[in-house]
């Protein structure tokens, strides 16, 4: 007897065989028991799904010798010759082969003659779509109103061809495609009846690789049965398919979690042997990346189409949330950018290495919580529990703001060798302060009254985009850092809304004379003046003098140094900064000082925020200047003309 593929053999005969499609079998199930037939039905959806199986078994259904019913008997001579493609009375129909207006009305001739054996004469035309348009317009007048003893089933693949007026005719059922995990269980059925060895891996496999369609599983099966002798193995399977070992790009995902460049290399050479597509490989990452990333938001939420959801639940408790979206939106772009690489396979290991330069170090444990606590939980910052981020000196802007408080301005750190003129401003009357201890008077004496800030005068950076980090400029780099590894993402600058709201301030200066006035809860006095002082002197860049300008000086107890820094700055600082602030004051000093930093909103004026203000009260001075020249106000009454604010900058005197 002649070998009968499992496609075929597996074909369903009836609906309670149908594997999915439940949505439209419950509805064809109830119009066959209460007898409520439509005498026309469209099926559509991609090949493979069920369409021309589930017509026959509707044309069996109807012309059963037990009767009408969703159930039919299958034993009776009708349900034996419709399933062998022998009864007289099921006129199947390949529309692509018969396309023309003269093949249709042939067929439509027929119509009007009862049939021969069976309750109904159904018509059953596949990929009906590849009618012509006067094939479709010969078809219409029967399709409305057909004999009573006529049925049409129509199939196809794309419903976007039909012409309205036949949609509008008939009663149409969707059919989707099968997801894996339902094609992995009706395999495993199968082959189990079937008493073909299998491995669940290899039927994975087969399950993705069958693209939702049901029949390119089953015949996939068969060629796996054939190509592993009689087995249906992973390994077998996925040399015949050509596809990538899934568990190798998991190898490469932990080999980044782990910081093993070795490993990482290893693994890319590992994937080279089976000569991939490498745009393919960056393509299944940010498919793992992607689930790793649900499943940290909602666990439940990941499925088991790809057979790995365990691996991903285990990646979403040990990849902290924003290493997530950072390796996904640099594979984003390594993938846009790989076609440009001199070989495929370099511009992937660069993506990789890429990663993993800028992967933070100093991992800690694993998050215990799908998403990792945003914002500051407690109020003094602990360098044991800090990620120990790698320094680099970069400029930044700093937006000085909370929630529940006046947007403050932004004040940008630029190097502290730039030579500015110093402009002498009365400063207000200290508060009285309580007499400092004695260990206080050798450590801040003599200080001069606070100034301007370096780079008042200079112009603020562009604000850099989400996820950017500006390159800093030759004369910004820490000369006795140079051995050290590059910056990591803990000193990447989030512009949030509260810069966003202080340009927009700047900007609009002239529109609010109160802006200057809410810029700090007070002006600094005692230790906070004096640390704008001591700030000045002590050559701070990049991001530790943008720390160092938004703290202010709280306390002095011997060696003990308490600053407090406002909690919206805590995505700049880490134990790098930490500790490049107390070597600054440590080498000021000449001698060893402990410095505390609690991330705490500063009560008094701030380094940046006292120079923030200054710049507002300059630009507002010179605003009211120009408004008030005699030249300007004679200009403006001859032209009707006006002065736009935002063109107006203050000149320093020389």
């Amino acid at each position: 007897m002649s070998y009968q593929v499992l496609a075929r053999k597996w074909r369903p005969r009836s609906f309670r065989e149908m594997v999915g499609q439940t949505h439209v079998l419950k509805a064809l199930i109830n119009a066959l028991d209460s007898q409520r037939l439509h005498h026309a039905y469209l099926f559509t959806g991609t090949r493979g799904v069920g369409k021309t199986t589930i017509a026959r078994i509707i044309a069996k259904c109807l012309n059963c010798e037990t009767g009408i019913s969703s159930t039919p008997c299958g034993q009776c001579s009708i349900c034996r010759e419709i399933d062998e493609g022998r009864f007289v009375d099921l006129i199947e129909v390949d529309a692509a082969s018969r396309t023309k207006v003269e093949d249709t009305r042939e067929l439509l001739d027929n119509v009007q003659y009862s049939p021969s054996r069976g309750r109904y004469k159904v018509y059953l035309i596949d990929e009906v779509h590849m009618l012509s348009t006067s094939s479709f317009n010969a078809l219409l007048k029967t399709l409305e109103e057909p004999p009573p003893h006529v049925k049409f089933l129509l199939a196809t693949t794309d419903p976007q061809k039909l012409p309205a007026t036949i949609l509008s005719r008939c009663l149409q059922f969707s059919l989707k495609n099968m997801p894996p995990e339902r094609v992995v269980e009706h395999l495993t059925h199968v082959l189990s009846a079937e008493q073909v060895p299998f491995e669940e891996d290899a039927l994975w496999l087969l399950g993705r690789a069958a693209d939702g369609s049901m029949r390119d599983a089953m015949s996939l099966t068969d060629q796996a049965i054939a190509f592993g002798e009689g087995r249906v193995l992973a390994a077998d399977v996925r040399a015949m398919l050509g596809t990538l070992d899934h568990g190798q790009v998991y190898g490469v995902l932990q080999a980044l979690l782990e910081g093993d460049a070795r490993a990482l290399l290893e693994a890319v050479r590992h994937l080279a042997e089976q000569g991939p597509d490498w745009s393919g490989v960056l393509a299944e990452m940010l498919n793992v990346l992607h689930r790793v990333a649900v499943a940290q938001a909602l666990p439940e939420a990941v499925d088991n189409g790809q057979g790995d959801r365990e691996r991903v639940l285990g990646l979403a408790q040990a990849l902290p949330a924003e290493d997530v979206q950072f390796y996904y939106q640099m594979g984003l772009i390594g993938r846009r950018d790989l076609p440009l690489a001199p070989d495929p396979r370099n511009g992937f290991e660069m993506v990789l290495l890429r990663m993993l330069a800028f992967r933070p170090a100093g991992q800690g444990a694993a998050p215990q919580v799908p998403l990792k606590p945003l914002g500051v939980t407690t109020a003094t910052t602990d360098s044991r529990t800090t990620r120990e981020a790698t320094p680099e000196a970069v400029p930044a802007p700093v937006a000085v703001a909370s929630a529940d408080e006046t947007v403050e301005p932004v004040a940008t750190v630029a190097p502290a060798t730039v030579d500015t003129p110093v402009e002498p401003e009365p400063e207000p009357e200290p508060e009285p302060e309580p007499e400092p201890e004695p260990a206080y008077a050798p450590v801040l004496e003599d200080l001069p009254p606070p100034i301007d800030l370096p780079w008042e005068e200079s112009p603020a950076p562009p604000m850099p985009e989400l996820g950017s980090v500006p390159a800093p400029a030759p004369d910004e780099r820490d000369d006795g850092d140079d051995e050290e590894p590059p910056v990591s993402d803990e000193d990447y600058f989030v512009a949030d809304s509260y810069a966003d709201a202080f340009v927009d301030a700047l900007e609009h200066a002239p529109e609010r004379a109160d802006a200057a006035p809410q810029l700090a809860i007070e002006p600094a006095t005692g230790l906070a003046a004096d640390w704008q002082a001591l700030f000045l002197k002590l050559g701070l860049s990049g991001l530790t003098g943008s720390i160092a300008a938004n703290c202010t000086l709280i306390s002095v107890e011997g060696d003990r140094w308490l600053m407090h820094l406002d909690p919206a700055q805590s995505a700049l600082f880490n134990s790098t900064q930490h500790r490049r602030l107390n070597d600054a004051l440590n080498q000021y000093h000449d001698r060893t000082l402990t410095l505390v930093i609690e991330l705490e909103k500063p009560r008094q004026e701030t380094p940046a925020q006292a120079a923030a203000r200054r710049r507002l009260e300059r630009q507002k001075a010179a605003e009211a200047s120009i408004h008030a020249d005699p030249l300007v106000q004679q200009l403006l009454q001859q032209f009707d003309a006006s002065i736009r604010d935002d063109s107006i900058e203050p000149v320093e005197q020389q």
